[in-house]
């Protein structure tokens, strides 16, 4: 558990972090221009990779815990194989939802 929220403090702090460039620019509001575009674009690739990493090492400790459940009790294999695919499937969604997130940021050219 500490571990767990040293880690999710860490992370936060890099995310915050990554934003202080663009608000130290003394840019006007609404204004976009090639250093936020450059910002957004290394601010996506960021969240991209977070995700993608944080969402395989997830599917990696899923697909552990499934198999060595299944290699207990061989009868509940059906079972566990659904629970398995469905929770692979909403951790790989939760990775889609950040790259459209990302392609967002990067192509959607804010108003002025």
């Amino acid at each position: 558990m500490k571990r767990t929220l040293l880690l999710a403090a860490f992370g936060s702090l890099a995310f915050l972090a990554m934003g202080t460039p663009v608000y130290a620019e003394g840019l006007e509001p609404g204004v976009w221009t090639e250093i936020i575009y450059k910002w957004a674009l290394i601010s996506g690739a960021g969240a991209l990779a977070f995700a993608a990493a944080f969402g395989a090492y997830s599917q990696g400790k899923a697909a552990v815990a499934a198999c060595e459940a299944i290699s207990r009790n061989p009868g509940a294999a059906p079972q566990i194989r659904f629970v398995f695919l469905l929770g692979v499937v909403l951790i790989e969604s939760l990775v889609i939802y950040v790259f459209v997130i990302s392609l967002s940021i990067l192509f959607v050219k804010w108003p002025a």
